[in-house]
C-alpha cells in the first residue's frame, strides 16, 4: 500500500521488451539504496515488485496487462518517474490509500497557471466517472491529489509550488498520458451498496 506521497523523481534507465512483458530499470538515489528483492515501489502510480538492486538503481518486471493499462508502455530511458516506497504501519498517512493498481489512463488536457499554484485538467475515461467527487481523493501518476472540480469526461486538480517541483506533474504538457487510481474505498461502497439498490429498484 502507498499514500500518494512522492518520495523522489526517478529516472528510467533502460527499459528491455520481454515476450509480453519488459524489464524496466529505474534510477533512484533515495528509494533504491535501501530496496531488497520482492519489495513494492510505486513508479508513476503503478505498484512494482523489486527484482534486483545495483546501487541506485533497480529492477522491476512488468507484465502485459500492466503495460496494457497504463502509460508505462510509451516511457524510454531518460524520462522521469514518480518514486515511492510502499508505506510501512507506523507511517503517517499523509495522503489516502494508494493502491498502486491503476484504473486507467487519462490525457492532460489543459495547464492554467495561476499566482500560487497551477491548475490541471484531465480528461476521465468512461466508467470512472463515477468513483470522482468535488473535494475527494485520487491518484495522478502516483499522486495523492485533492479533486477541486468534476465535469462530463474530465476533471481538475490544483498543484501546488511543492507537487510541480517534486513530481512529474509539473512537467506534463497537453497530450501527456497519465495514470489514474481513484479512492478505492469508493469502489467498495459500490460493491457493498449495489445489491441493496437492485432489491429496492426491483
Amino acid at each position: 500500500m502507498f499514500t500518494g506521497i512522492v518520495e523522489e523523481l526517478g529516472e528510467i534507465a533502460a527499459m528491455e521488451p520481454l515476450p509480453d512483458a519488459a524489464r524496466l530499470s529505474i534510477r533512484g538515489k533515495a528509494v533504491a539504496p535501501g530496496a531488497r528483492h520482492g519489495e513494492s515501489i510505486a513508479v508513476n502510480g503503478v505498484c512494482l515488485t523489486v527484482v534486483d538492486v545495483d546501487g541506485d538503481t533497480f529492477t522491476a518486471d512488468v507484465m502485459k496487462e500492466t503495460l496494457d493499462r497504463s502509460s508505462l508502455g510509451s516511457l524510454s530511458p531518460g524520462t522521469r518517474v514518480n518514486l515511492e516506497r510502499a508505506v510501512r504501519a507506523d507511517q503517517r498517512l499523509g495522503g489516502h490509500i494508494v493502491q498502486g493498481h491503476v484504473d486507467g489512463t487519462g490525457v492532460v488536457l489543459a495547464r492554467e497557471p495561476a499566482e500560487h499554484w497551477e491548475i490541471v485538467r484531465v480528461s476521465l475515461p468512461a466508467g470512472l466517472d463515477r468513483y470522482v467527487v468535488e473535494k475527494g481523493s485520487i491518484a495522478v501518476d502516483g499522486v495523492s491529489l485533492t479533486v477541486a472540480d468534476v465535469r462530463p469526461g474530465e476533471f481538475a486538480v490544483s498543484l501546488i509550488p511543492t507537487t510541480l517541483q517534486l513530481t512529474t506533474l509539473g512537467r506534463k504538457q497537453p497530450g501527456d498520458p497519465v495514470n489514474l487510481e481513484v479512492d478505492v474505498i469508493a469502489k467498495y461502497v459500490e460493491k457493498l451498496v449495489g445489491p441493496h439498490r437492485q432489491g429496492v429498484a426491483s
